[in-house]
């Protein structure tokens, strides 16, 4: 069985999500293909979509929240996700069970003698009017559970209901409260059970990770999704998959027209948004950055791809004349080690957070 060494892996990392070379895609089949983006914060997918995609226009992106074509919603390891509508219901009753299962976890000890079917019924009319915050959910079901903090009843909430964020939220440049809906009335769909029409299975949703993430091992497919009950869709899709070994003797699953690029390929600097899903979403992800450095992401940073892997985190503040992107190098990377690409894409990021408007410039801290 071969073996793929890690740059292999990384290239492979790369083309598959976007990152290689900026593709033509739309947003919403780019949302698609990424199976969606980490969204807890608001405004990161914008970076993420602007280092994927060609001729990315923030504006219409953000219209495509309004016109309903994307959506905010819990999902994927119970995190706030950028999805396409039509992943949103589909992806729904795969996860469901792992949503509650997760939220058990966190407030059980929090939630004593809170029946969930019950609260599930109690809240679900809530949100059928008025979109709300998910605290007032909570707060207008006290009486009824004086036990329970309003701010955990609302948290899980958020998990036994189909709920989505409705703009403002998540819109580009603009700021607003985490205001919910059922997903039903906003789609004006319903949920498909899983094996009905428009429902993505145990299946399809390992195919689709592995197309956009592969080659990779189910312990990857398992932390990326948050799921455990991957093992039986695995077994059934094994003979239509190949296999590959990695350096440390995982065996990968991969679809039999995944993308291997050269390892030798040239990779550009890219810079990534709080919580992306190219780092995060691997049980081993030492094919994109060093184990020394990966535990960063808990505390939301933004990530410098140089030559294919995490070498620097960015920011960016404003001072009184300009806006400066601040790069904090990791492991001892240099400006000049990084290459003139590296400010030639960053002049490009601060174009695109700025609008062409006002000066900036980029600015690198000391070698860690």
């Amino acid at each position: 069985m071969r073996t793929l060494g890690q740059r292999e892996l990384n290239r492979a990392l790369l083309a598959r999500n976007l990152l290689l070379q900026r593709s033509p895609l739309d947003v919403v089949t780019a949302t698609e293909h990424l199976v969606g983006l980490q969204a807890q914060e608001p405004q990161e997918p914008y970076v993420g979509l602007f280092s994927r995609l060609l001729d990315f226009d923030p504006v219409a992106a953000s219209e495509l929240l309004d016109s309903r074509q994307v959506v905010r919603t819990l999902m994927m390891r119970r995190t706030i996700h950028l999805l396409s509508a039509a992943d949103c219901l589909g992806l729904r009753a795969l996860h469901q069970p792992m949503l509650e299962q997760r939220m058990r976890s966190v407030l059980r000890s929090r939630l004593v003698g809170v029946d969930e079917a019950d609260l599930r019924d109690a809240a679900t009319p809530l949100f059928e009017g008025d979109p709300r915050q998910l605290p007032d959910a909570g707060r207008a079901l006290t009486d009824q559970w004086p036990d329970a903090a309003a701010r955990d009843l609302g948290d899980a909430i958020s998990s036994l209901v189909p709920l989505l964020q409705v703009p403002p939220r998540g819109l580009w440049r603009e700021q607003g409260p985490a205001h919910n809906t059922l997903i039903t009335s906003w789609l004006e769909r319903p949920i498909p059970d899983v094996g009905e029409p428009g429902a993505v299975d145990a299946e399809m949703l390992v195919l689709r990770y592995l197309r956009a993430y592969g080659p990779a091992a189910t312990a990857d497919i398992r932390s990326w999704s948050g799921l455990t009950g991957l093992p039986a869709a695995v077994t059934s899709l094994m003979p239509d998959l190949v296999t590959f070994r990695d350096e440390r003797g995982r065996l990968l699953l991969d679809v039999p027209d995944g993308t291997l690029p050269d390892p030798k390929t040239p990779a550009p600097p890219r810079f990534l948004p709080s919580f992306d899903n190219a780092v995060l979403g691997f049980d081993d992800r030492s094919r994109i950055i060093d184990d020394a450095d990966k535990g960063l992401s808990i505390m939301g940073a933004r990530y410098l791809l140089v030559d294919g892997r995490v070498r620097a985190t960015w920011t960016t503040r404003a001072d009184t004349t300009s806006t400066v992107l601040v790069i904090s190098p990791l492991g001892g990377l240099t400006r000049a080690e990084a290459g003139a690409e590296v400010d030639v894409e960053g002049e490009r990021l601060l174009e695109f957070l700025t609008a062409g408007s006002g000066d900036h410039r980029i600015e690198w801290t000391s070698a860690a």
